[in-house]
């Protein structure tokens, strides 16, 4: 089972790179789809000038305009979609028969939680694309960021099967890091509409080096920055309760402290703060949507930075994250 874990992980990162050629392919051969081509007005234009705007209303104002579009580049889309299924079936596999092997839970280490978290990523992706195909251009971002830390997984954090050490033997190891995974997977997937917002909003003001030029294809920036606050308003409480309620729960049971500022602890707390900042300035009509947006993208770096520098250049209590735990 271990072994078919290992070539099921090879063949995902394969389909994960089929989907996103596709997602490339529609990208620069279909700028006369009608998928990307949503025009919003007239609230698009305040979006980045950080006036007021009724987000019910950039909703209710969300069109798609119907000129001639390119059939071929609709199909290749539709393809690449089809292997982003595809793809998060076989990823669905790796996992499950690396839990078979382990005989527990596939979150004992970082090369496990990076699996499982870029698993909820491609299963959120999936489901946004079933409730709103029109942002599908950005599907080559997901993927290229998709494929990027399962390769990191593979080449920089790989384990061996194997039990968790003692201090894992918990049911508040499921609670922890269940909740844990699903509010990075989808802060992840955050990332990429928030990135797209800000190229798009300065393709809009007439931007036209890189990386602004890729702005020409996305979905309208209001549109993304919605998309965006809506991903990380769902995934704030749950890395709320994993890392500042059931962590704490289980460090006072395992070590007899609810908290430590163990870097791990410590950089959780910070992405934490940044990611509340982002909230909060969002939710400030005098601050710019671009000024927010950065803010959130400065939350996932830390959190990027909690799970590489922290794991690979830090010691203490959660310093067993190559060798039996997240």
């Amino acid at each position: 089972m271990a072994e078919l874990s290992n070539q099921l992980m090879a063949v995902t990162v394969l389909a994960y790179l089929a989907a996103m050629v596709g997602y490339a392919a529609e990208y620069a051969f279909g700028s006369r789809s009608r998928i990307g081509r949503a025009a919003v007005r007239p609230a698009r234009q305040l979006v980045g000038s950080g006036a007021p705007v009724d987000d019910d209303v950039v909703e209710d104002e969300l069109v798609e305009t119907t000129p001639p579009f390119d059939r071929k580049a609709e199909i290749i889309g539709r393809v690449a979609v089809g292997l982003n299924v595809v793809a998060l079936l076989l990823h669905l596999g790796t996992l499950v028969t690396r839990g078979i092997a382990a005989d527990r839970m596939p979150w004992g280490n970082m090369y496990e939680y990076i699996l499982s978290a870029t698993f909820v990523g491609s299963a959120v992706w999936v489901g946004i694309l079933l409730r709103r195909p029109a942002v599908r251009h950005i599907g080559l971002f997901v993927s290229l960021a998709l494929v990027l830390l399962l390769g990191a997984a593979g080449m920089i954090a790989y384990t061996p099967v194997g039990p968790l050490v003692p201090a894992l033997h918990s049911y508040w190891f499921v609670i922890h890091v269940s909740t844990i995974i699903i509010g990075s997977g989808i802060f992840l997937v955050g990332a990429v509409p928030a990135t797209m917002f800000l190229i798009r909003d300065g393709y809009d003001k007439g931007k036209r080096k890189f990386p602004y030029s890729l702005g020409k294809n996305t979905p309208e920036a209001a549109v993304l920055e919605r998309l965006t606050f809506r991903l990380h308003a769902f995934a704030f409480p749950l890395f709320t309760f994993g890392a500042l309620i059931a962590g704490p729960i289980w460090a006072e049971a395992s070590w007899g402290r609810y908290w430590g500022w163990d870097p791990k602890e410590v950089w959780a707390f910070i992405s934490w703060i940044v990611y509340a900042g982002y909230l909060h300035a969002r939710a400030t009509p005098s601050v710019k949507r671009t000024v927010a947006t950065w803010i959130a993208l400065l939350g996932f770096a830390t959190m990027l930075m909690n799970l590489f520098g922290v794991n690979l250049f830090f010691s203490g209590f959660h310093s067993y994250a190559n060798a039996g735990g997240m």
